[in-house]
Protein backbone atom coordinates (compact mmCIF):
# COMPACT_ATOMS: atom_id res chain seq x y z
CA UNK A 1 0.00 0.00 0.00
CA UNK A 2 1.22 3.44 -0.72
CA UNK A 3 2.26 5.65 1.86
CA UNK A 4 1.34 9.70 0.74
CA UNK A 5 4.16 11.87 1.37
CA UNK A 6 3.87 14.29 4.37
CA UNK A 7 7.34 15.94 4.14
CA UNK A 8 7.66 19.06 5.72
CA UNK A 9 4.26 18.95 7.66
CA UNK A 10 4.86 17.68 11.89
CA UNK A 11 5.52 14.64 12.99
CA UNK A 12 2.18 12.54 13.12
CA UNK A 13 1.71 10.46 16.31
CA UNK A 14 0.15 7.63 17.65
CA UNK A 15 -1.07 6.67 21.40
CA UNK A 16 0.18 3.13 22.29
CA UNK A 17 -1.80 0.91 24.12
CA UNK A 18 0.13 1.57 27.17
CA UNK A 19 -0.85 5.17 26.73
CA UNK A 20 2.53 5.94 25.30
CA UNK A 21 2.04 9.09 22.46
CA UNK A 22 4.57 7.90 19.71
CA UNK A 23 5.76 10.14 17.01
CA UNK A 24 6.70 9.17 13.76
CA UNK A 25 7.66 10.68 10.01
CA UNK A 26 6.27 8.86 6.49
CA UNK A 27 8.26 10.85 3.24
CA UNK A 28 8.37 9.64 -0.55
CA UNK A 29 5.75 7.65 -2.15
CA UNK A 30 5.62 3.53 -2.94
CA UNK A 31 6.02 0.60 -0.86
CA UNK A 32 6.55 1.21 2.57
CA UNK A 33 9.68 0.64 4.40
CA UNK A 34 10.31 1.04 8.23
CA UNK A 35 13.58 2.47 9.10
CA UNK A 36 14.49 1.86 12.72
CA UNK A 37 17.60 3.70 14.43
CA UNK A 38 19.92 2.10 16.98
CA UNK A 39 19.48 3.07 21.03
CA UNK A 40 19.23 5.87 22.40
CA UNK A 41 18.48 7.75 19.00
CA UNK A 42 15.62 9.73 16.94
CA UNK A 43 14.47 9.38 13.85
CA UNK A 44 17.30 11.91 12.79
CA UNK A 45 19.49 8.52 12.59
CA UNK A 46 18.53 8.45 8.85
CA UNK A 47 19.05 11.69 7.74
CA UNK A 48 21.66 10.61 5.68
CA UNK A 49 20.43 7.84 3.79
CA UNK A 50 16.91 8.10 3.62
CA UNK A 51 16.15 9.73 0.44
CA UNK A 52 18.37 6.73 -1.59
CA UNK A 53 15.07 4.78 -0.83
CA UNK A 54 12.52 7.05 -2.13
CA UNK A 55 12.55 5.66 -5.69
CA UNK A 56 10.79 2.86 -4.99
CA UNK A 57 9.40 3.39 -1.40
CA UNK A 58 8.08 5.52 1.12
CA UNK A 59 10.28 5.60 3.97
CA UNK A 60 8.66 5.60 7.74
CA UNK A 61 10.09 6.24 10.92
CA UNK A 62 9.73 7.23 14.18
CA UNK A 63 10.88 8.23 17.63
CA UNK A 64 11.24 5.45 20.32
CA UNK A 65 9.94 6.11 23.43
CA UNK A 66 11.88 8.18 25.41
CA UNK A 67 13.38 10.37 22.26
CA UNK A 68 12.52 12.95 19.81
CA UNK A 69 8.95 14.30 20.28
CA UNK A 70 7.75 11.07 21.78
CA UNK A 71 6.76 10.54 25.46
CA UNK A 72 9.27 9.21 27.68
CA UNK A 73 7.47 7.14 30.01
CA UNK A 74 9.47 6.27 33.94
CA UNK A 75 8.91 2.67 31.98
CA UNK A 76 8.08 0.20 29.73
CA UNK A 77 12.08 0.44 28.16
CA UNK A 78 12.52 -3.05 26.42
CA UNK A 79 13.11 -4.15 22.84
CA UNK A 80 9.54 -6.09 22.72
CA UNK A 81 7.63 -2.83 23.62
CA UNK A 82 9.57 -0.64 20.93
CA UNK A 83 8.43 -3.61 18.50
CA UNK A 84 4.64 -3.30 19.83
CA UNK A 85 5.13 0.36 19.22
CA UNK A 86 5.96 -0.30 15.55
CA UNK A 87 3.13 -2.50 15.19
CA UNK A 88 0.87 0.89 16.21
CA UNK A 89 2.57 2.56 13.82
CA UNK A 90 1.82 0.51 10.60
CA UNK A 91 -2.18 -0.02 12.32
CA UNK A 92 -1.97 4.03 12.52
CA UNK A 93 -1.08 3.96 8.70
CA UNK A 94 -3.37 1.56 7.71
CA UNK A 95 -0.70 -0.55 6.39
CA UNK A 96 -1.05 -4.36 6.39
CA UNK A 97 2.71 -5.34 5.31
CA UNK A 98 5.94 -3.31 5.33
CA UNK A 99 9.51 -4.01 4.48
CA UNK A 100 11.42 -3.14 7.25
CA UNK A 101 14.82 -2.40 7.87
CA UNK A 102 16.59 -2.17 11.78
CA UNK A 103 19.88 -1.23 12.78
CA UNK A 104 21.99 -1.56 15.98
CA UNK A 105 19.20 -1.52 18.76
CA UNK A 106 17.08 -1.36 15.80
CA UNK A 107 17.67 -4.52 14.25
CA UNK A 108 17.00 -6.21 17.99
CA UNK A 109 13.62 -4.39 17.38
CA UNK A 110 12.91 -5.54 13.92
CA UNK A 111 13.80 -9.06 15.02
CA UNK A 112 10.69 -8.99 17.39
CA UNK A 113 8.36 -7.25 14.99
CA UNK A 114 9.52 -10.20 12.20
CA UNK A 115 9.20 -13.19 14.72
CA UNK A 116 5.80 -11.61 16.85
CA UNK A 117 4.10 -10.03 13.69
CA UNK A 118 5.56 -12.47 10.84
CA UNK A 119 2.88 -11.39 7.95
CA UNK A 120 3.41 -7.82 8.71
CA UNK A 121 6.84 -7.91 7.11
CA UNK A 122 7.30 -8.43 3.60
CA UNK A 123 11.09 -8.24 3.55
CA UNK A 124 13.91 -7.99 6.66
CA UNK A 125 17.24 -5.91 6.73
CA UNK A 126 19.20 -6.55 9.87
CA UNK A 127 22.16 -4.46 10.16
CA UNK A 128 24.69 -3.68 12.41
CA UNK A 129 22.84 -5.81 15.05
CA UNK A 130 22.86 -9.44 17.66
CA UNK A 131 20.19 -11.73 18.29
CA UNK A 132 21.39 -10.59 21.96
CA UNK A 133 21.04 -13.07 25.10
CA UNK A 134 23.85 -15.66 26.29
CA UNK A 135 24.42 -16.87 22.57
CA UNK A 136 25.69 -13.42 21.43
CA UNK A 137 29.09 -12.23 21.05
CA UNK A 138 29.70 -8.93 23.26
CA UNK A 139 31.32 -5.88 22.81
CA UNK A 140 35.17 -6.22 24.52
CA UNK A 141 35.62 -4.77 28.40
CA UNK A 142 37.82 -2.02 26.62
CA UNK A 143 35.04 -0.58 24.54
CA UNK A 144 32.74 -1.07 27.74
CA UNK A 145 34.87 0.95 29.67
CA UNK A 146 35.30 3.52 27.10
CA UNK A 147 31.20 4.15 26.59
CA UNK A 148 31.33 4.66 30.63
CA UNK A 149 33.21 7.41 30.54
CA UNK A 150 32.31 10.57 33.09
CA UNK A 151 33.15 12.60 30.86
CA UNK A 152 30.22 13.25 27.64
CA UNK A 153 33.29 14.52 25.82
CA UNK A 154 35.14 11.69 25.82
CA UNK A 155 32.31 9.21 25.49
CA UNK A 156 31.20 11.23 22.31
CA UNK A 157 34.29 11.14 20.53
CA UNK A 158 34.36 7.09 21.81
CA UNK A 159 31.50 6.98 19.67
CA UNK A 160 32.42 8.57 16.70
CA UNK A 161 35.15 6.55 16.24
CA UNK A 162 33.09 3.01 16.72
CA UNK A 163 30.93 4.63 14.03
CA UNK A 164 32.97 5.85 11.43
CA UNK A 165 36.83 4.96 10.27
CA UNK A 166 39.15 7.99 10.48
CA UNK A 167 39.42 7.94 7.13
CA UNK A 168 35.22 8.68 6.40
CA UNK A 169 35.15 11.42 9.30
CA UNK A 170 38.33 13.66 7.63
CA UNK A 171 35.85 14.56 4.54
CA UNK A 172 32.80 14.17 6.57
CA UNK A 173 33.40 16.46 9.47
CA UNK A 174 29.60 16.30 10.61
CA UNK A 175 27.47 17.25 12.82
CA UNK A 176 26.58 12.98 13.05
CA UNK A 177 22.75 11.91 13.41
CA UNK A 178 23.82 8.69 15.37
CA UNK A 179 25.73 9.72 18.29
CA UNK A 180 22.42 10.02 20.72
CA UNK A 181 19.23 12.00 21.42
CA UNK A 182 20.79 15.06 23.29
CA UNK A 183 17.64 15.95 24.75
CA UNK A 184 17.03 12.64 26.02
CA UNK A 185 16.40 12.33 29.57
CA UNK A 186 18.35 10.48 31.80
CA UNK A 187 16.16 7.89 32.65
CA UNK A 188 14.68 7.13 29.05
CA UNK A 189 18.56 6.63 28.09
CA UNK A 190 19.27 3.84 30.98
CA UNK A 191 16.24 2.95 29.86
CA UNK A 192 17.10 2.16 26.30
CA UNK A 193 20.44 1.11 27.55
CA UNK A 194 18.65 -2.15 29.56
CA UNK A 195 16.66 -2.10 26.83
CA UNK A 196 19.28 -3.40 24.59
CA UNK A 197 21.90 -5.11 26.83
CA UNK A 198 18.36 -7.22 27.62
CA UNK A 199 17.59 -8.20 24.58
CA UNK A 200 17.08 -12.08 23.83
CA UNK A 201 15.73 -12.89 20.24
CA UNK A 202 17.78 -16.11 20.16
CA UNK A 203 14.75 -18.83 20.53
CA UNK A 204 11.93 -16.21 18.36
CA UNK A 205 14.36 -16.19 15.28
CA UNK A 206 13.62 -19.38 13.34
CA UNK A 207 9.94 -17.92 13.78
CA UNK A 208 11.08 -15.09 10.90
CA UNK A 209 9.03 -16.13 8.03
CA UNK A 210 10.47 -12.79 5.90
CA UNK A 211 13.29 -13.43 3.29
CA UNK A 212 16.25 -11.81 5.31
CA UNK A 213 18.57 -9.73 4.91
CA UNK A 214 21.92 -9.36 6.90
CA UNK A 215 24.54 -6.67 6.69
CA UNK A 216 27.27 -5.52 8.84
CA UNK A 217 30.61 -3.78 8.71
CA UNK A 218 33.91 -6.21 9.24
CA UNK A 219 35.41 -3.80 11.83
CA UNK A 220 32.63 -3.05 13.58
CA UNK A 221 33.59 -2.95 17.50
CA UNK A 222 30.12 -1.50 18.93
CA UNK A 223 28.56 -4.71 17.84
CA UNK A 224 30.96 -7.66 17.13
CA UNK A 225 30.89 -9.23 13.30
CA UNK A 226 30.81 -12.47 14.75
CA UNK A 227 27.08 -12.40 15.26
CA UNK A 228 26.61 -12.31 11.80
CA UNK A 229 27.00 -16.01 11.20
CA UNK A 230 24.72 -16.20 14.71
CA UNK A 231 21.58 -14.71 12.94
CA UNK A 232 21.96 -16.08 9.42
CA UNK A 233 22.01 -19.51 11.26
CA UNK A 234 19.62 -19.26 13.04
CA UNK A 235 16.62 -17.07 10.47
CA UNK A 236 15.35 -19.54 8.00
CA UNK A 237 15.60 -17.42 4.80
CA UNK A 238 18.72 -15.17 5.44
CA UNK A 239 21.80 -14.30 3.46
CA UNK A 240 24.39 -12.04 5.07
CA UNK A 241 27.07 -9.57 3.56
CA UNK A 242 30.16 -7.91 5.49
CA UNK A 243 30.92 -4.99 4.36
CA UNK A 244 34.93 -4.57 4.40
CA UNK A 245 36.74 -1.66 6.60
CA UNK A 246 33.11 -0.41 7.78
CA UNK A 247 32.34 0.41 11.41
CA UNK A 248 29.21 0.65 13.25
CA UNK A 249 27.60 3.25 10.78
CA UNK A 250 28.58 1.17 7.66
CA UNK A 251 24.69 2.27 6.67
CA UNK A 252 26.54 5.93 6.47
CA UNK A 253 30.41 5.24 5.52
CA UNK A 254 29.42 2.77 2.43
CA UNK A 255 26.28 4.32 1.88
CA UNK A 256 26.92 3.20 -2.10
CA UNK A 257 27.38 0.04 -1.69
CA UNK A 258 25.10 -0.83 1.36
CA UNK A 259 22.29 1.52 -0.12
CA UNK A 260 22.21 -0.58 -3.37
CA UNK A 261 22.16 -3.70 -1.49
CA UNK A 262 19.47 -3.36 0.09
CA UNK A 263 17.59 -1.41 -2.44
CA UNK A 264 18.48 -4.70 -4.74
CA UNK A 265 17.15 -7.03 -1.69
CA UNK A 266 13.72 -5.34 -1.35
CA UNK A 267 13.18 -5.38 -5.02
Amino acid sequence: MPVPDTDGRPDTFVRTDDGVSVAYQRRGTGRPLVLLAGQANNHHWWDGVREDFHGTHSTITMDYRGTGASDAPQEGYSTRRFAEDVVAVLDSLGIGQADVYGTSMGGRVAQWVAARHPGRVRRLVLGCTSPGGPAAVERDASVRRALAHPDPDAVRQTLTELMYSPGWTAGHPGPYGTLGDPRMPPHARRGHLVASNRHDAWDALPSVAAPTLILHGDQDRLTPPENVPLLADRIPDARAHLLPGARHAYFEECRETAGALVRGFLG
